[in-house]
């Protein structure tokens, strides 16, 4: 029986990959979820395993370029592992055999039926995310689990979530940390059901038990291949590539093993140099030599830093972007924060920030100048009745955008109640997929860092991003004279295509009135 191997389904926006490199010839014997082949797309490298266990015939060569459901090889269904293990077995002599345990009667009963097995592979998080990282594994391979138990802990470009177990059983993992796995990728398998035999023992007749019986060793279970020091397929490629002895990389996989994570890091030991003969020493004034010690450190980018460095020159790009500049005076928002700050506290249980006056403040602009919320879909643009305001926090991994959902209908109160459960959540990398998409305007807030003035760049598809800066005591003048005021640069980047100069300066004209003048925004003025 044979069974048609086919290009997975990587990712909604690829149609095709390329067929990079065979990890299995034509002919050769294969085990079900051994690696056959390594497939690349346009943004990530992942490999192809066998479905089944059988002899491979390929379809396909490499350097092709696939599209998805193309057929890549054929298995067909062969003698299964035992009878590989018997052909690779040495021939002993009689004597040994003679004092080998005598085999099974043909008529023995027929071993208990394989457990059932279970592959878990990347789910679907969110139709943006093409790719996740397997930045841990909670539990070890062979360990048994139970249904719902977290296995795994996966990082997209976005978020970090964990992989279940969806029934109980033993595990057996396939990737390692650190691989970066398209969606619907196996990352590995469960075993249940039954009693199971010894992991790596094969049932075999009793014509193979003898000959298994003569030889002085068995084949190697499968579970070998995450021995110490021995590298993955796609570890194995970069390091050949870098002609790097895998005797000299540290592996940090499972069981020690080398992950594509340690390939990418290691580096070529340089080549012993020739001592020089004896030279005069050159005098000390002459010298050029740095002094001290000179390294260099490369740590490999993060899914978030890649996709983030990616956005952001897209952005760039793609986007006809401005940025309009504004100062505001903080004095009204300061003294009504000084005056009413632990009345405040006391009754909401949280502190009365500026971002809270801001984003309120936006929420009524926005009301006034409905395009600086819009986003352009296609050859449409898209108007929103509702303000769903995206905070730029810093997070331990990096920026993180969530976003407050309808904060046009929330007060100061709700709104600094929200940024609060965020925030926190942002710094223990617990946000989910839905907590940071969806948003129709951003707040970012340099300031906090000393930033005195800049350009934030558009959080797309959002077409408006507001820049808060440090607040500074400057001298202005007022009524005909020179005061001392607590002041606060804004700027307002905005996408051209769709917002108008008169619009985008309006609206922060707009804002600006609404923070120096803060009854307005608890009147609604």
């Amino acid at each position: 029986m044979s069974l048609e191997i086919k290009v997975p389904p990587v990712g909604e926006s690829i149609t095709e990959v390329t067929l990079s490199a065979w990890k299995k010839k034509d002919g050769d014997h294969v085990e079900m979820d051994e690696v056959i082949a390594e497939l690349e797309s346009d943004k990530a490298t992942f490999e192809l395993t066998a479905e089944k266990a059988g002899t491979l015939t390929t379809k396909a060569a490499e350097g092709d370029v696939l599209p998805i459901g193309a057929v890549v090889a054929i298995i067909e269904e062969g003698s299964g592992a035992a009878a590989t293990a018997a052909d690779k077995a040495p021939a002993a002599p009689v004597a040994a055999k003679e004092e080998a345990p005598a085999a099974a009667p043909a008529s023995a009963p027929a071993p208990a039926a394989a457990p059932s097995l279970l592959e878990i592979k990347v789910p679907t998080v969110g139709e943006s995310i093409t790719e996740v990282t397997l930045s841990r594994w909670i539990k070890k391979d062979g360990d048994v689990v139970e249904m719902d138990e977290a296995i795994a802990e996966l990082e997209s470009d976005k978020a970090t979530f964990e992989l279940t177990a969806e029934k109980a059983g033993t595990l057996k993992t396939i990737a390692n940390e650190g691989d970066t796995l398209p969606i619907g990728a196996v990352v590995c398998t469960i075993e249940g059901g039954g009693s199971e035999a010894p992991r790596g023992a094969t049932a075999v007749t009793p014509a193979v038990a003898d000959a298994v019986n003569e030889s002085p060793q068995t084949a190697p279970s499968k579970g070998t291949t995450y021995a110490s020091g021995v590298p993955s397929p796609a570890a194995a490629k970069i390091l050949a590539e870098k002609g790097v002895d895998t005797a000299s990389v540290n592996g940090t996989g499972v069981d020690g093993r080398i992950t594509k994570g340690d390939a990418l890091s290691a580096q070529k030991p340089a080549p012993a140099a020739p001592v020089p003969a004896a030279k005069p020493a050159a005098p000390a004034a002459a010298s050029s030599a740095p002094v001290g010690p000179r390294s260099d450190r490369r740590e490999k980018m993060s899914s978030l830093r890649k996709t983030v460095a990616r956005r952001l020159v897209a952005v760039k790009n793609e986007t006809a972007m401005l940025t309009t500049f504004n100062e505001v005076d903080m004095s009204p928002i300061m003294e009504l924060r000084g005056k009413y700050k632990d009345k405040f506290k006391e009754k909401h249980g949280v502190g009365l920030g500026f971002m809270s006056f801001f984003t309120k403040a936006v929420t009524e602009a926005l009301k006034e100048w409905p395009a600086v919320g819009a986003r352009i879909e296609g050859e449409e643009v898209v108007y929103s009745n509702f303000a769903d305001i995206s905070i730029a926090v810093s997070a331990p991994k990096g920026l993180v955008v969530p976003v407050i959902r309808n904060a046009e209908s929330m007060s100061l109160a709700e709104i600094e109640k929200a940024i609060v459960v965020l925030a926190g959540k942002a710094r223990e990398s617990k946000l989910t997929i839905d907590e940071m998409t969806g948003g129709t305007f951003t707040i970012t807030n340099g300031g906090v860092f000393g930033s005195m003035m800049s350009t934030p760049i558009i959080n797309s598809p959002q077409s408006a991003i507001l820049g808060m800066h440090n607040i500074i005591e400057r001298p202005v003048a007022v009524n005909g004279q020179v005061v001392i005021r607590p002041m606060m640069y804004l700027a307002l980047s905005y996408d051209h295509r769709i917002i108008d100069g008169r619009e985008s300066v309006s609206f922060l004209v707009r804002v600006k009135q609404l923070l120096e003048d803060p009854t307005r925004l608890l009147l609604g003025v």
